[in-house]
């Protein structure tokens, strides 16, 4: 079963270019000291091993690319700071879609990690923006699957589940199982031993994390030398 957006296949994203808008969003948020964003810093975000469905390993050069499709798609700004030695870069979608920041804060949690249920979404989205409740979330991603063209698409339960999960539209057709699929009761439990693995190998990615942040401030620190 599938969903498709309103719009036309030109206006369709990649997985790459998707990762790249929604760490420009995530990054807005989370250290608005060094955004806009360099392509250092932009590269480090888009590797991180946490808080990222899937990982990637891209390089400046596939980045630089993805940017300057963004950029011809305007959903992306190029800034040249006086005195700044590199460029650095803005996302446009708050504008392109006329997005408030809860809003934003939903559907870049959904571009980074996938397909989640509103309360994955409002624990995840702490800190780009804070939810009192998962009615607050649920209002939001109403209001993403309500948008001409829709941002968002609320799932069939997975078999052996209880809620609905909610993926973004921006990457074209969604596919998903849907409540009556004929996937193996079994799949549940493996897929919940795995969330362990899956769970002690972020709290290990922490670390690149802080490197990352790292690098963001060495970037930072370099234009004033």
């Amino acid at each position: 079963m599938s969903i498709e957006t309103a719009e036309d296949s030109a206006s369709v994203l990649d997985p790459v270019e998707i990762r790249v808008l929604a760490v420009l969003a995530e990054k807005e948020a989370l250290t608005p000291d060094n955004y806009p964003m360099s392509l250092n810093a932009i590269v480090n975000g888009c590797n991180q091993l946490s808080s990222r469905d899937p990982v990637m390993q891209l390089t400046e050069e596939e980045v630089q690319d993805i940017l300057q499709r963004l950029m011809e798609r305007k959903l992306v700004n190029c800034i040249t700071q006086a005195g700044a030695r590199v460029p650095k870069y803005e996302h446009r979608m708050r504008i392109k879609w006329t997005l408030e920041q809860d809003k934003l804060a939903v559907l870049a949690v959904l571009m980074l990690r996938g397909p989640q249920t509103s309360g994955e979404v409002r624990t995840r989205t702490g800190r780009l923006h804070e939810f009192k409740s998962v009615a607050d979330v649920e209002a939001v991603l109403q209001f993403l699957i309500d948008k001409y063209p829709p941002l968002v698409a609320k799932l069939d339960r997975a078999p052996g589940t209880k809620e609905h999960r909610y993926g973004q539209l921006l990457g074209g057709e969604l596919e998903f199982a849907s409540a009556d699929s004929d996937v193996p009761a079994r799949a549940a439990p493996a897929m919940a031993g795995g969330r362990v693995g899956q769970l002690e190998q972020e709290v290990a990615s922490l670390r690149a994390e802080v490197e990352a942040l790292k690098a963001q401030f060495e970037d930072f620190r370099k234009q004033f030398e």
